[in-house]
């Protein structure tokens, strides 16, 4: 078993951490709000740092799931980043959904510490989470996917190497791409079917077995018809993640219309008071 430490204790990474010690790694936490670190580790039988520097200290490896690109570089560099405390020969693994320019820049900040970096977003939300089955994103050097893919097994129900750093979250872009296209056509044709005076379970039932079927549709469609959002990632989360997509699209020439257009739609969303609300809201403002 490993020595680790686990940065960032939201909604994904309290679970997280949770199935590493339950899997028997040695496993101390940090968190922004120390409450929450103290309360994981009371749950856990574990251990909690002040610092990210001092959970890191003499790890194996360093998983962190914080915020955005700001948050991450702040949990990593200074006097008490986890960089600081890590020693030569451990791994870094960022589950954040950041930009790959951050996740570059940061691994070389690793490197010429002799540490070593994978980038490793996450898709499967809260219940992928919490129930250990998460589809994890990763790149980086193969000889340190290699390393970590043992301890992030714990939590994942499937993991692959995408390439050298920043392709796993190059990967991810692609992932949120596709679900705000899929979600948007879900909504319309959950609205349509309203409109038209059909009972949407059985519409549901009648289309999800073709090539409309989906995820979402399975999942989703059912909270969506009797208007309850509140299954998740939230549409503030979502913007954040579109918004890193648009970016690296305007820099590498990639067209994306209908990204761009979901975007908008869910800055309605944001507009009603439906931040925190999950996804699949973009049905709501359908109904206004």
């Amino acid at each position: 078993m490993a020595k680790v430490a686990f940065l960032g204790l939201g909604v994904m990474g309290f679970p997280m951490a949770g199935h590493l010690a339950a899997k028997g790694h040695d496993v101390t936490v940090y968190n922004r709000t120390a409450a929450k670190a103290e309360a994981w580790a009371a749950r856990h039988a574990g251990q909690w740092a002040a610092t990210p520097a001092d959970a890191a200290r003499d790890c194996d490896f360093v998983m962190a799931c914080v915020g955005n690109d700001d948050d991450l570089r702040a949990v990593c560099t200074g006097a008490e980043g986890a960089f600081a405390g890590m020693r030569a020969g451990a791994v870094f693994v960022d589950h954040t959904t950041v930009s790959a320019k951050v996740s570059r820049e940061l691994a070389e900040v690793a490197a010429a510490a002799g540490i070593g970096y994978v980038d490793a977003p996450v898709s499967g939300g809260q219940a992928g989470a919490e129930n250990g089955v998460l589809t994890v994103m990763c790149g980086g050097a193969e000889a340190d996917y290699t390393a970590a893919e043992p301890v992030i097994a714990a939590y994942a129900g499937a993991c692959r190497r995408m390439g050298e750093v920043g392709a796993g979250q190059l990967t991810k872009m692609c992932n949120q791409i596709a679900i705000a296209g899929v979600v948007q056509g879900l909504s319309e044709a959950l609205h349509f079917a309203e409109k038209a005076g059909l009972a949407i379970p059985d519409v549901v039932e009648a289309i999800s077995r073709g090539a409309a079927g989906s995820w979402q549709m399975s999942n989703r469609a059912q909270t969506m018809a009797e208007n309850r959002f509140d299954f998740g990632f939230a549409v503030d989360w979502m913007r954040k993640d579109l918004g890193i997509c648009l970016d690296t699209a305007n820099a590498t020439g990639a067209s994306l219309p209908l990204t761009a257009l979901v975007d908008q739609f869910y800055k309605e969303v944001q507009g009603m008071g439906g931040g925190r609300w999950d996804t699949s809201s973009l049905i709501a403002r359908l109904r206004r």
